[in-house]
């Protein structure tokens, strides 16, 4: 393909955007990438901007004033089309030279949550960061009719786009590794012994322990089913999920701290069903249930609606405090068919995904 530009927001050792990044580096093998910096070494050679050689390296926070000024004076450089994958201000990007003049494309994650949708991302809730957002808002719009195509990795993204962007967008969904998890995991004796020591039976609950991601839905999920709940991932969040599981289904939550990708898999492949809450631009972790033949329940709101077929391979719950509607959905999403799940989850896959990114930069240049 033709000489092109590849640029990232920056490169964190772990996280669902790099993925997609990494997975449109082996697309377009050739293309010189960027990013503002590479706390990970991933993806080498790549090019850093100037605050990768300033103390503000790794510091999200304190170097975000700086950012649109620094996408916005990217170096000379010559190519024949440039692809942003954004979800702050990568989007915003301008080189020097010929490459100024290169039609630019988009893969948006999303539009920056703390600017436009504040109340799902707590980085802006506070009184310094709403003064800044309603500053930055007409910047952003602006800077987003710049490019000559955007793709959004889900609808309901693609839906954020049209009503803060005021752009239309394609939808190409994100690359899940479904190979990873349809291949039979490979543990430890010690990640053995974990898993056997898990129910025969259990509900999951798997992410960061923050609150947003509500897994204290998993627990409700378990006390109305009966069915036990095991809650993978760490973080913060955990002294509190014990307490709620204490409270409101004694003796049926077991935590199973920072699994290895391997033991998660197969913890996956022993679940009844995944229980996931929240509202998320598209849910990897949905996918990969799915790809390990496990049901998901999830809510009717969010980018997980698009993968979760209601009735076949889970449940959608429109009220999650509703004890009735919860049992209900507990009861359809047990009854799914695993073989229906693992053949929803291929149309996830890093080939489709391959395959679609490549025809919309082909299509757009």
């Amino acid at each position: 393909m033709t000489n092109g530009i590849i640029m990232h927001e920056w490169l964190s050792p772990a996280g669902g955007s790099e993925n997609v990044f990494e997975a449109i580096a082996r697309a377009f093998p050739d293309a010189e990438r960027w990013c503002l910096w590479n706390e990970a070494n991933r993806l080498q050679p790549i090019n850093e901007t100037v605050l990768a050689r300033t103390p503000l390296k790794g510091k999200k926070a304190l170097a975000l004033p700086f950012m649109p000024a620094v996408w916005r004076n990217l170096p000379r450089r010559d190519a024949d089309w440039i692809l942003a994958s954004t979800h702050l201000f990568a989007h915003h990007a301008r080189f020097a030279g010929p490459a100024r003049d290169a039609p630019k494309l988009v893969y948006a994650h999303t539009p920056a949550r703390y600017i436009w949708v504040p109340e799902l991302d707590g980085r802006g809730e506070s009184l310094p960061a709403r003064a800044a957002s309603a500053l930055l808002k007409p910047l952003d719009r602006k800077r987003a009719q710049e490019p000559v195509a955007i793709a959004a990795n889900s609808r309901f993204i693609a839906q954020r786009i049209a009503d803060t962007w005021e752009r239309d967008a394609e939808v190409i969904y994100p690359n899940v590794d479904v190979t990873r998890i349809l291949a039979e995991p490979q543990l430890t004796p010690a990640e053995q012994a974990t898993l056997d020591a898990l129910p025969a039976d259990f509900l999951l609950g798997f992410s960061r322990f923050v609150p947003y991601k509500r897994l204290e839905a998993a627990i409700d999920a378990g006390r109305v089913s009966g069915l036990p709940v095991v809650l993978a991932g760490g973080g913060d969040g955990e002294a509190q999920l014990r307490a709620y599981g204490n409270d409101r289904h004694p003796g049926k939550v077991t935590f199973c701290l920072n699994p290895s990708d391997a033991l998660l898999s197969a913890i996956l492949r022993r679940a009844t069903a995944l229980v996931f809450a929240p509202i998320e631009d598209f849910g990897i972790i949905p996918v990969e249930a799915m790809a390990a033949g496990t049901p998901v329940i999830t809510g009717a709101v969010g980018g997980a609606v698009e993968s979760v077929i209601d009735g076949t391979t889970g449940a959608h719950v429109h009220d999650w405090n509703s004890d009735a509607e919860l049992r209900t959905a507990v009861e359809r999403a047990t009854a799914a068919d695993p073989a229906a799940c693992r053949e929803r989850a291929k149309d996830f896959s890093a080939e489709v995904f391959d395959e679609k990114i490549r025809d919309f930069v082909a299509r757009n240049t």
